[in-house]
């Protein structure tokens, strides 16, 4: 298959560190040039990056007709313009998560892609890594029974003001920056939506952005548990226990791509652990959404899942100013 080409929309820590290395060599995309409001920055990381180009806009990546699909690692608040932007171009768009700050603008840059005939996706990693493959069948054919409940922890320390993490305006805080992490999980593994969430939430006296963040999801028989905070000790971890036995992930997120993945499975029979990997789960990804174009096929993880992802979140919102159960 031809590869496809890809532009990045903005010299991101996340997409250099992270990204990058692993996707830089697969044979299915070809990373053409990355962009910025600075052309010496942009050029300044082109030449990091071993890219052919620098674009000292974004409106100028956008308008190369040699570019196909964009990736949108942008501050969360710019997500929805820059989709609407890039489907204006007729480019593809894999965006960062959360793919909005609400519901009804995520509802938004789906059906103005769709008018506009071009695919989008949501950029959670996690769910192309073969450790959650495995956990899904696992949870699908029964080897832990009938779910109950799902604990996950996810944390980070970060007190910079001049953070976007730390901006309220900028879509900052713990619920959308990882809770949206954790929502996401309960909802892959469940395989259904929350018929309604509780929160509790801690801001932070002088950014006011939610900095340490705990939610009930309510599946009905079985509940997702999780405390997600911008100012804690890293930490992540998932628990997804049944009526017959339990998991752990030891590393649900931030995997690295050049050691296995470890899942530790309990049941009556006994405990073993999982291996799972090497794999470049950014990697994957790019490769399946890339794929996915080439065939004319749908994108592997539906932009209708990053809406009801934002429904639950809204509703958690919600939540922490009622103080009592909310709807999905």
């Amino acid at each position: 298959m031809e590869p496809v080409r890809w532009g990045i929309l903005s010299v991101s820590k996340h997409y250099s560190l992270r990204v990058h290395p692993q996707v830089k060599g697969s044979p299915l995309l070809s990373i053409v040039g990355i962009a910025s409001r600075n052309l010496g920055k942009a050029q300044e990381a082109a030449k990091e990056l071993g890219l052919r180009k620098a674009y000292g806009s974004y409106e100028e990546l956008l308008e190369d007709p040699t570019i196909e699909a964009v990736y949108i690692p942008l501050p969360n608040h710019l997500h929805v313009e820059w989709i609407c932007k890039a489907a204006d171009q007729g480019k593809h768009v894999l965006c960062e998560k959360p793919l909005a700050l609400d519901a009804k603008e995520a509802e938004k840059a789906l059906a103005y892609t769709q008018k506009k005939q071009v695919r989008l996706m949501e950029a959670f990693m996690y769910r192309f890594h073969p450790q959650w493959q495995h956990i899904k069948e696992v949870v699908r054919c029964g080897e832990l029974g009938d779910l109950r409940f799902i604990h996950i922890e996810f944390s980070y320390m970060n007190k910079d003001p001049n953070n976007i993490r730390n901006m309220q305006e900028a879509g900052g805080g713990a619920f959308l920056d990882i809770g949206c992490y954790a929502i996401s999980t309960c909802r892959f593994i469940v395989g259904k939506e929350p018929n309604r969430v509780l929160s509790l939430v801690q801001r932070d006296p002088e950014f006011k952005t939610d900095c340490l963040s705990s939610g009930i999801l309510d599946f009905g028989s079985c509940r997702g548990v999780f405390t997600v905070s911008t100012q804690a000790f890293p930490i992540q971890r998932v628990e997804v226990v049944g009526t017959n036995g339990k998991l752990a992930v030891e590393i649900p997120y931030n995997m690295y791509g050049d050691v296995p993945a470890r899942v530790d499975i309990t049941t009556s029979i006994g405990q073993r652990t999982v291996l799972v990997g090497p794999a470049e789960q950014y990697r994957i990804m790019f490769e399946a959404f890339s794929r996915s174009l080439r065939e004319g096929k749908p994108v592997p993880t539906p932009p209708e899942d990053a809406v009801a992802n934002m429904k639950v979140i809204d509703a958690l919102f919600r939540s922490e100013r009622s103080g009592g159960w909310e709807s999905v």
